[in-house]
């Protein structure tokens, strides 16, 4: 080997790092090695055996042979020949031992080949991906590496999570707060599994997501290899669209395909990489979203427009019902409302889209909701229903005629019947309907009955802001404190559980983005996806709500957000019991079981993870304690415990 092909490169600062007799593992460049001290020499192996790939410096010398830790196949510590003369032996490299510590000579390291997961990657950044949360494994290897390079040139950022659960999380915020995909990686068997609570969550809730799994080699795929598990039948049920990677696929073309159905779809797309595909040689050309998607400002027909109008003229109490759907709609929305001086309600998926300080705005609608919502929807005589699905928790009666304007044919009278039906974007059909209406309608301005019910309510939390037990703080006092303290333009995500409802029944939005759990429910849903938030909205103020019980699923999160800097403010409410369950076998008349729980203290948790950490248990802490954890520049924790039954 010329010298001038060789790089010398210190693997030890000094030779007495390794004793006699011992082996260990070193790095030079990317090259792992096996560096021995044997019979008062220095030698350099290839680390990697050629049987299996077990890694000798993790093996011992015995007898004068480094034995490979993984099956004890024997090799000399300096030859690298096994015993008997056979010819599979390893590669050696020169040692020097100089001044400043040990060199080892090894190739100068060539150019690093473009391979088919480049390609992928480079056409998934093409399409808009910009933030992958993932985990790094044995089984995507090559796939990290060219998400490594890609972050590298600037072009995405990955954020390395602790549980593949909260990366499928953290990626559906990100697309409910954005309407664009985020993508999660995984590993093959257990770590793909993992993401499929936060898939879910993504798919009911109808967020595009795009999930990488990767998957054992495919010469030993069936017989069942280490870690292998049939992704595409586990993924079928969550997946729009899965695929797997193979040498002979048109690979930016697949990824195309994934990256547009889970875009057109608004649903979960899936690619598979087996092992050594990851890394195959690749001199194809990235395909990008140019020319495949056409716009989505689709007209509703023109029957359903005039039936729909024929019911808005005549209606005289009318009411406007606006659903997560409508998400991305909110000025027409207020522009078609003013229109009618129709009270405006939301879904608790909806929440934050229309401020509770507007005139028209009548807060939440159904079991997370204020009496102000469901008093106008037992007064209406018309209601519109924008990108809403009925849900029972909403609880949007049947009794009353039913306008329902939505993108998504299937989501049209989902439930029940409705009186009128209308297929088209909503913002086009809300236009569409203003200009036919121009202003000549029968409805009454409902601002002045607005503004009383608003008055009644909010006596109503204010006295409930005052009940004290003496076993926590109440739920009206802690929102109403958030309320001073909170940017008016912040991210919300929020878990499951009393902590939530009491969020939607208390807490008025004024341009805060609400995110949650939505129809799927999910517990621990609320740090992971604040961490997605913070990813799509890095200039905004980013809140996470949670309950003891729900941040316990997902609490090692809190070094994610202290790697990445990412500044969240988690307000914690401790009541020590999963209060809503609790509830729940009340309601039921069953006996209260298993809904205790024996908790850290979280705001020690906190700091042992190097966020700030606060801790509250009466009233008077409670504003600096708030101003504490909203000053800080960094993650940091409001623990506050509260009382299981003021909710």
């Amino acid at each position: 080997m010329a010298e001038s092909k060789k790089d010398w490169i210190r693997v030890l600062a000094d030779a007495k790092e390794l004793p006699p007799g011992r082996v260990t593992t070193v790095t030079a460049g990317h090259r792992s090695l096996a560096l021995s001290n044997f019979e008062g020499k220095l030698c350099a192996l290839d680390n990697r055996c050629p049987h299996q790939g077990g890694p000798l410096g993790e093996g011992s010398i015995e007898n004068g042979w480094l034995r490979c830790p993984w099956h004890g196949w024997d090799y000399h510590p300096c030859t690298g020949k096994p015993p008997g003369g056979f010819d599979d032996g390893v590669d050696t490299f020169p040692v020097e031992e100089r001044a400043d510590g040990v060199y080892v000579g090894v190739p100068a390291e060539a150019l690093p080949t473009r391979t088919v997961s480049d390609v992928m990657v480079e056409t998934m950044v093409n399409w808009g991906i910009t933030h992958v949360f993932g985990m790094v494994g044995h089984s995507n290897l090559g796939l990290a590496e060219a998400l490594r390079r890609a972050e590298e040139g600037g072009h995405l950022k990955f954020i390395g999570i602790r549980h593949e659960g909260a990366a499928a999380f953290a990626a559906s915020a990100y697309a409910k707060l954005t309407g664009n995909p985020a993508a999660c990686l995984a590993i093959a068997g257990p770590g793909a599994t993992n993401l499929m609570t936060g898939l879910w969550d993504a798919k009911v809730d109808r967020a595009p997501i795009l999930a990488l799994t990767g998957q054992v080699d495919t010469q030993v795929l069936g017989p069942g290899a280490f870690q292998e598990v049939d992704l595409a039948a586990a993924f079928s049920a969550v997946a729009r669209w899965s695929q797997t990677v193979l040498s002979g696929s048109r690979h930016a073309e697949l990824m195309s395909l994934a990256m547009k159905s889970a875009i057109v779809e608004r649903d979960v797309a899936h690619l598979i990489f087996p092992d050594e595909v990851q890394t195959l040689p690749s001199h194809s050309e990235p395909s990008s979203s140019e020319g495949r998607i056409g716009s989505d400002h689709i007209s509703a027909p023109e029957e359903s427009i005039s039936e729909a109008l024929h019911h808005i003229r005549q209606a005289k109490r009318p009411i406007v019902v606006v659903g997560h759907g409508a998400r991305f709609n909110g000025q027409s929305v207020l522009a078609f409302a003013e229109t009618l001086g129709a009270p405006i309600l939301t879904t608790f998926k909806a929440k934050g889209l229309v401020a509770d300080d507007h005139p028209l705005a009548a807060g939440v609608l159904g079991r997370s909701g204020t009496p102000i919502a469901s008093w106008f929807m037992n007064e209406c005589d018309l209601m519109i229903v924008l990108g809403a699905s009925f849900s029972n928790h909403t609880g949007l009666t049947p009794k009353k005629t039913t306008i329902h304007v939505d993108f998504d044919r299937m989501a049209l009278g989902k439930f029940h019947g409705v009186d009128v039906p209308v297929w088209g974007e909503i913002s086009t059909t809300l236009h569409r309907l203003k200009s036919e209406l121009k202003g000549h309608t029968a409805s009454q301005d409902q601002r002045g009955e607005l503004a009383e019910r608003w008055k009644i309510w909010r006596a109503e939390k204010e006295r409930r802001a005052a009940d004290d037990r003496g076993e926590g703080l109440n739920s009206a006092a802690v929102f109403a404190a958030l309320q001073r303290h909170i940017s008016p333009n912040a991210v919300i995500s929020v878990d499951v559980g009393n902590n939530t409802y009491s969020f939607g029944r208390y807490f008025e939005c004024q341009q805060q983005s609400v995110l949650m759990s939505g129809y799927l429910g999910s517990i621990g849903f609320g740090f992971p996806g604040a961490m997605g938030a913070w990813a799509a909205a890095p200039d905004r103020e980013i809140v996470a709500i949670t309950g003891d019980g729900g941040f316990g699923q997902y609490l090692a999160e809190m070094t994610t957000a202290v790697k990445y800097k990412m500044p969240i403010r988690h307000i914690l409410l401790n009541n020590h019991e999963l209060g809503k369950i609790s509830k729940e076998q009340r309601a039921g008349e069953w006996d209260v079981w298993q809904t205790s729980l024996h908790n850290p203290n979280f705001s020690k948790f906190a700091e042992n993870c190097g966020a700030l950490g606060v801790r509250v248990e009466s009233m008077d802490a409670l504003d600096d304690g708030l101003a504490r954890v909203f000053a800080h520049d960094g993650p940091a924790m409001l623990e506050i415990m509260t009382d299981a039954l003021l909710v």
